[in-house]
This record gives structure tokens, C-alpha cells and sequence, in this order.
């Protein structure tokens, strides 16, 4: 079991480590503390669900139509070489820094509306969990539920740490050198998996 799960955890939090509106809008949330749990929940949630379909509907249609693995292995390479280049390249580039706003607090039902957004509008979403995370989940057959669960606990593990941990990251993020760093990291995690996807 472990020889699948933690591949699928680490892949999994490899590619969740991005940094996007949705990682963006958590860490917010978790500098001003609020509806921390709540958002974290759904987004965990909602990577779980995804995860699953990948797994469970990539093997049935890749019997069904032997050119799709290939085609997606190759296509999930090429997507991850254009993220790590554009990773290496916010690195090299600077950034303003990430701090909690001064505006009134929102809403729960305003917030997790925006939380749902910003997870299940964001087209990388389906790539990385459905289609990326699928693709490979086909490596490991009759394992397939050990690499989902543990791609699942990388994302429930990486939310809740991310929401609760915000605050003590509070120092850290108003430097532009720590997303410098954290970019660059992304990168070198993503050449790394694109390089095991064309040469397996």
C-alpha cells in the first residue's frame, strides 16, 4: 500500500503547492482568521471528489480508447514543463508582498461561494487532479485506492496546515524573498515530475 500512497501523496502535494488564487485566497483567510475551517473543508472536499473521478473514470476510459494514456502522460509532461518555466520565472521576477486585508469581514456563505469559485472555476483544477493525477494513478494498478488516498490526504494535510498555519507564517510572507524561494521550490518539484512522465 505504501508504494502507492505515498506517490500519490507527494505528487499530489507537489502539484497543490502552486501558488494560485485558490492557495492565495486560503492563506488570506488564514492571516485574518476567518471562516479558516470552513474554507479549508471545502477545498479539501472538493480536491477529494476530483481526485476520485480521475482515478476511478481514467482507467475505464483509457480501456476503452488505448491512445488517451499516452496522449494525456504527454500532455500532463508538457503542461508540467510550462508551469515549472513560469514558476522559474515569477522566482526571478518580484513580488508584492501577501498581506491580510483591512476590509470588514465577509460573510460565511459570501466566502465559501468564493472558495467554491476560485476551486471549481479554475480550469488547472482539472488538470491537475482529474486529468494529471488520473493519468498517472494508471501506473499502479490494483493500487489505484492507496494513490488516491493518499493524494487526498496531501490536499486535506496542505489546506488545513495552510489555513491554520497562515498566521505564523505572517513575517515570513511579507518578504518577497520567501515567494522567490517557495516559486523556485514549485518549479524544480514540477521539471522533476514532467522528467518521470516521459521517461517512466
Amino acid at each position: 500500500m505504501t508504494s502507492a500512497f505515498f506517490p500519490g501523496f507527494f505528487l499530489s502535494l507537489s502539484l497543490i503547492l502552486a501558488i494560485g488564487a485558490q492557495n492565495a485566497f486560503v492563506l488570506r483567510q488564514g492571516l485574518r482568521q476567518e471562516h479558516v475551517f470552513a474554507v479549508c473543508l471545502v477545498c479539501a472536499v472538493s480536491d477529494a471528489v476530483l481526485i476520485a473521478a480521475g482515478v476511478a473514470g481514467f482507467g475505464l476510459a483509457s480501456n476503452a480508447l488505448p491512445w488517451l494514456e499516452p496522449v494525456l502522460r504527454y500532455g500532463g509532461a508538457l503542461f508540467l514543463l510550462t508551469y515549472a518555466a513560469r514558476s522559474f520565472r515569477s522566482a526571478l521576477r518580484n513580488h508584492g508582498s501577501l498581506t491580510p486585508s483591512s476590509r470588514q469581514a465577509a460573510g460565511l456563505g459570501a466566502t465559501l461561494a468564493t472558495c467554491l469559485a476560485f476551486t471549481w472555476l479554475n480550469p488547472h483544477v482539472y488538470l491537475d487532479t482529474v486529468v494529471l493525477l488520473g493519468s498517472i494513478s494508471s501506473q499502479y494498478e490494483g493500487r489505484k485506492v492507496a494513490f488516491a488516498l493518499g493524494a487526498m490526504t496531501a490536499s486535506f494535510a496542505f489546506f488545513f496546515t495552510l489555513g491554520f498555519g497562515a498566521r505564523l507564517l505572517r513575517p515570513v510572507f511579507a518578504s518577497q524573498t520567501a515567494w522567490r524561494i517557495l516559486d523556485a521550490l514549485v518549479g524544480l518539484a514540477m521539471l522533476a515530475i514532467a522528467v518521470k512522465l516521459l521517461w517512466p
